[in-house]
């Protein structure tokens, strides 16, 4: 079993100084960005760099955080360079797309890089309407993008306009589990100096069936690690049920109870599965940088 991600960090591609830190910050996958944080004047330079940064992932060996790097826009004037820079790079880079609008960008996008996992990102009213379409198209992971969404939807920015994301992250939670996908990780909590507003949304989405969140900046990491790490009751119940199906099918017994009277289903097996490998999802305390 891949190793689950419960947090991945955004390192902007035109800041190569921050290559390294961003690979041993302790984040479980890494996302080089060519789009929103890049300026226009700087697209090509970032594109450059992208080897720079292979050459460190490719150091970091055993302890290599995933990697996906974040093209621009299908129809932007930059996504075709994107693409070819990123073709250069080792085949487990992953592609996120973002402002995914149909099955058919996906479609194309993959067409285009044979092998590479591709993952979604949804960032507009028509590409949540359209979510079990685009999980359906053959990517790895769907997602949210928050600021244009709550722009197009005219949700307020920060906490105030948590609630009014509810429905479109739940759809986007139940398109993924639909299509047999990965739960979606939430998108980026802009403040990063509100620790406790980020707290709040972290265990918001949990509550909705996000399994992680992306991140900015490294001091985000350890909050959004903490929520949605399942904690040691949840561990326990977890294996005691995935302990008490392989003792009901070594004696024959058929029965799938357990001692509080619960009766377990395959689905709540699956669900104690995943609680457990979550938790065994930790960052490896050698590899991180001090401050």
């Amino acid at each position: 079993m891949s190793r689950p991600i419960i947090v991945a960090l955004y390192a902007p591609a035109d800041r190569p100084e921050r290559f390294e830190k961003a690979l041993r910050a302790g984040a479980d996958a890494v996302i080089v960005d060519l789009e929103d944080a890049v300026t226009a004047s700087r697209k090509a330079e970032a594109r450059a760099a992208l080897t720079d940064f292979a050459a460190l992932w490719e150091a970091c060996g055993d302890h290599a955080p995933a990697v996906q790097v974040r093209v621009n826009a299908v129809g932007s004037s930059a996504h075709e360079a994107d693409l070819d820079a990123v073709s250069a790079l080792p085949p487990a880079f992953g592609v996120r797309l973002p402002k995914t609008q149909a099955a058919e960008d996906i479609a194309a996008l993959r067409a285009a890089m044979p092998g590479r996992q591709v993952h979604a990102l949804l960032e507009t009213a028509l590409s949540i309407e359209r979510a079990f379409e685009i999980a359906c198209s053959g990517v790895s992971s769907i997602a949210t993008g928050e600021a244009d969404l709550r722009a197009a939807l005219g949700v307020p920015a920060g906490p105030a306009g948590e609630a009014g994301l509810a429905w479109s992250r739940s759809r986007v939670v139940n398109a993924a589990a639909a299509a047999g996908l990965p739960s979606p990780l939430m998108a980026v909590y802009a403040d990063v100096v509100d620790v406790d507003g980020l707290e709040a949304s972290c265990r918001a989405g949990r509550t909705l069936g996000f399994s992680g969140r992306t991140a900015v900046h490294p001091r985000q990491l350890d909050v959004i690690r903490r929520v949605f790490t399942p904690g040691a009751s949840e561990v326990a119940r977890a294996q005691g049920i995935v302990d008490r199906v392989q003792a009901a099918a070594v004696d024959g017994t058929g029965a799938f109870v357990l001692q509080d009277g619960t009766f377990i289903d395959i689905a709540m097996v699956r669900a104690a599965e995943r609680i457990i490998a979550l938790a065994g999802n930790e960052p490896d305390p050698g590899h991180q940088l001090p401050d």
